[in-house]
């Protein structure tokens, strides 16, 4: 297998580096040759970080030249600008978004359908003005693509009620933080989604 290259960008304190080295220990459980970089910047005034995870059968250095990233994770639209230009033509770009707008469904739903997204969690969808915040228990909803969307078993779409309740978010970020600290260990993990 030619190396595969993911590049993550935010700014400090969103959970780049983290998320590099989940990415990569994910690679290397799956056998694969493995390198990690990461330029901190400004990271803790909330300037630009950057991780690159590099794995494939022989991975020689860790930097991701221009041109080259196959996948651009970005917590923060504007570093998904600043950096787009490392991007693969056929590359995917994932940008965490307040608004589904930014996400064209068609294409996206026709990603995960030919593999070329393996697993997605989304917590917005285009065409999303009216499903949340309203009971919606006896409607058929008028949303093709949250309904495609919902049916695939890699995608997780919840919805912005989701954060209301202050249970909620001490469940959502406990979880979080056991899932990722079994995952770390080595332990079962009843959260994991299996692909």
């Amino acid at each position: 297998m030619t190396s595969k290259n993911i590049m993550i960008v935010g700014v400090g304190g969103q959970g780049t580096l983290l998320t590099s080295r989940i990415l990569g220990k994910l690679a290397i459980n799956a056998g694969y040759d493995v390198k990690l970089s990461e330029v901190h910047g400004m990271a803790q005034r909330g300037g630009s970080v950057v991780t690159f995870v590099r794995y494939g059968d022989k991975v020689n250095e860790p930097i991701v030249e221009e041109g080259q990233a196959d996948v651009l994770i970005a917590f923060e639209r504007l570093e998904a600008l600043r950096y787009l230009h490392f991007l693969k033509k056929d590359g995917v770009v994932i940008v965490n978004t307040a608004r589904g707008a930014l996400i064209d469904s068609d294409d996206f739903i026709e990603a995960v359908e030919n593999g070329k997204i393996g697993a997605a969690g989304l917590d917005v969808v285009e065409n999303e003005f009216g499903l949340y915040y309203y009971d919606h228990k006896a409607d058929i909803l008028k949303n093709r693509e949250l309904a495609m969307l919902r049916s695939f078993p890699n995608v997780t779409v919840s919805h912005h009620m989701a954060f209301y309740t202050k249970n909620y978010v001490e469940t959502v970020v406990r979880d979080s933080l056991v899932s990722c600290k079994r995952y770390m260990e080595g332990q079962d993990n009843p959260w994991e989604i299996a692909l």
